[in-house]
């Protein structure tokens, strides 16, 4: 076998001999040279040059990172859609910035016009440029591997030997041999054109298709998902409808009728915490059970919903964010008549569960002086009470190893019935008044599990009973497109890494028989770009084809015998001459992987 030689240096008219053998193996359009004498465009003319820029891939990939850079101030500044308060709050505090932001839709950055047109662009832009590329790829798999170059010396690597077999041998040989490594290979007049890697081209579309789907999955997931957040107490139910809600916010096209239709009871929640070691306090277990049934006749089922293991309901799903305590209290009037009986969660402070809240008496209730009335208490509550020496109302461990509730008793109206809405862990204070202690303060008292604090004037009592419930926090999401943006993104990472790391090359092999009676064996290769790849497949390929038909020696140039004390050249050795001449001092053939070298 001669040597297998890279050519790294074609000339502009060696490609104009490879024909389209030496077109590119790809599907990527081809820019036109620059004319010097171009007429004018015209109003058509510039706007096939428009659409032909929009198209090109590489305004693909500015507009993919404009938007990526248009999201940042979403992520940065508040936005109305996901927290109205903190977009409030923002606006007091920044009486300059705060209508330079709204003029530029900076408050509702996803559904702004230039977030929108960015991303509109982006979306015609990958279909422009794909859909042209799809269609030119399937001419391509339909079509055959384009007939042998007149002279396969010129493509990077090649190389050729003499052999005793006939041509027709040769070529079945090598079609066998090309189809077997999964080569599209076919006979074309005296030589086997063969060719491989259309993954790379596939891989390529699959990600510009994936990255479109990602994109509608993008939108349908803005327009139609919901999320909202309950609490509830154990024992207590949820009814997956508006109104159950503590707090609700959806997409702009969503609508009641899309809320997925169940409900469950919260049986018990269970929570464990480290007790020893530099992680004391720290959760081991948090999971609650519940019973939850689908539709309004749907059967029951028990289900144990951890954290990042929620309960999935169609295409809901109930996730655990949260825990609190929440203590039961019995309110009295002057009569010792029941006003009031019920747990009342309170909002965890710091990750002890240090806890407060209000209890809230809105009816039933009558003064001494037999007027109606409204009662308000501030309520603090520690599970684990560090002990009066310790000076402080805060909790030293979540779990309820010495739960005390601490207590501040206001009376007046609440505002309750003012048609404002009102958070239930807050009181409007302001037209209420205290209760006084004998020393004429605020009346306050720390009461631990089974205690009551009595109110003065025969006002009435409150009794901190010694069932303490806990409650859980869930947060019902629906996504609809969360699976198409997931499968989207997992096709876009395996389109990608085919298109990185698989090379679409093209190899022919061809057989005449010379001038002298023996058959002429030429291979080459030829890859989109320059890689060690090609020379060592052909290499390789070259090797077993040379099995099949091996070589036979060059004949001598004068037709002199061997000089005496020199072995005749073995043909089957790989160091066997061919049609071309060698211009190394080691007659040994240059295997294909070190063709680059030559």
């Amino acid at each position: 076998m001669s040597d297998t030689t890279t050519d790294n240096s074609t000339q502009t008219g060696d490609d104009q001999d490879l024909g389209a053998a030496g077109s590119q193996l790809s599907t990527a359009p081809v820019e036109d040279s620059p004319s010097p004498d171009l007429p004018s465009l015209g109003v058509i003319g510039w706007a096939r040059w428009f659409w032909r820029q929009l198209t090109s891939m590489r305004v693909a990939l500015l507009l993919l990172l404009l938007l990526s850079l248009a999201a940042i101030p979403g992520s940065l500044i508040p936005q109305t859609g996901i927290n109205e308060a903190q977009v409030a709050d923002f606006r007091e505090r920044h009486d300059v910035l705060a209508p330079v932001y709204d003029k530029l839709g900076l408050f509702n950055v996803y559904s702004s016009v230039w977030f929108s047109a960015i991303y509109i662009l982006l979306f015609v832009s990958l279909i422009g440029c794909i859909v042209p590329r799809t269609w030119q790829f399937v001419g391509q798999l339909r079509g055959r591997p384009p007939g042998a170059p007149r002279r396969l010396t010129r493509l990077p690597a090649h190389t050729t030997w003499r052999t005793s077999a006939d041509p027709e041998e040769v070529r079945e040989a090598a079609l066998a041999l090309l189809r077997k490594r999964r080569f599209r290979a076919h006979a074309v007049g005296d030589a086997v054109a063969a060719e491989k890697g259309y993954l790379r081209e596939l891989g390529n579309l699959a990600f510009h298709l994936a990255l479109i789907v990602m994109l509608i999955a993008f939108a349908w997931g803005q327009l139609f998902k919901s999320e909202g957040n309950k609490i509830v107490v154990e024992g207590d139910g949820f009814s997956n409808t508006l109104t159950q809600y503590d707090d609700f916010k959806s997409g702009n096209l969503f609508t009641n009728d899309d809320l997925e239709p169940f409900s469950f009871d919260v049986e018990e929640f269970t929570g464990t915490y480290e007790r020893t070691g530099p992680n004391r306090g720290t959760p081991r277990t948090y999971e609650t059970e519940v019973t939850y049934t689908e539709g309004a006749d749907g059967e029951e089922k028990n289900a144990l919903i951890k954290v990042n293991k929620p309960l999935e309901i169609g295409d809901a799903k109930v996730y655990l964010v949260s825990h609190g305590y929440a203590p039961v209290v019995t309110v009295r009037d002057g009569k010792g008549e029941i006003v009031y009986h019920d747990a009342v969660p309170l909002l965890p402070l710091d990750n002890n569960v240090t806890s407060n809240g209000v209890v809230k008496v809105l009816d039933g209730y009558r003064n001494p002086q037999g007027k109606k009335e409204q009662l308000g208490f501030q309520a603090f509550f520690v599970p684990t009470f560090g002990g009066s020496a310790s000076g402080t109302m805060l909790s030293q461990f979540p779990a309820l190893d010495y739960p005390v509730l601490a207590l501040n008793a206001y009376h007046g109206d609440l505002k309750a019935d003012s048609g404002i809405p009102q958070s239930v862990y807050q009181m409007d204070k302001t037209k209420m008044k205290e209760f006084k202690d004998a020393d004429g303060e605020l009346l306050k008292k720390l009461l631990t599990p089974g205690e009551t604090m009595t109110l003065p004037g025969g006002a009435g009592s409150i009794t901190f009973e010694k069932d303490i419930k806990e409650w859980a926090g869930f947060q019902v999401v629906q996504e609809p497109g969360g699976g198409w943006a997931l499968g989207a993104a997992l096709t876009a990472i395996g389109g990608l890494a085919a298109s990185l790391f698989v090379q679409r090359r093209r190899v022919w092999v061809r057989a005449v028989r010379g001038d002298d009676g023996v058959t002429v064996v030429e291979m080459a290769g030829l890859g989109r770009s320059e890689s060690a790849k090609v020379p060592e497949e052909l290499g390789d390929l070259a090797g077993t084809l040379y099995e099949r038909a091996p070589g036979v020696p060059d004949p001598e140039p004068d037709g002199a015998p061997e000089p005496d004390g020199t072995p005749p050249e073995d043909p089957g050795a790989p160091g066997a001459s061919g049609t071309t001449t060698s211009t190394d001092t080691d007659s040994q053939a240059v295997p294909a992987e070190g063709a680059e070298q030559q």
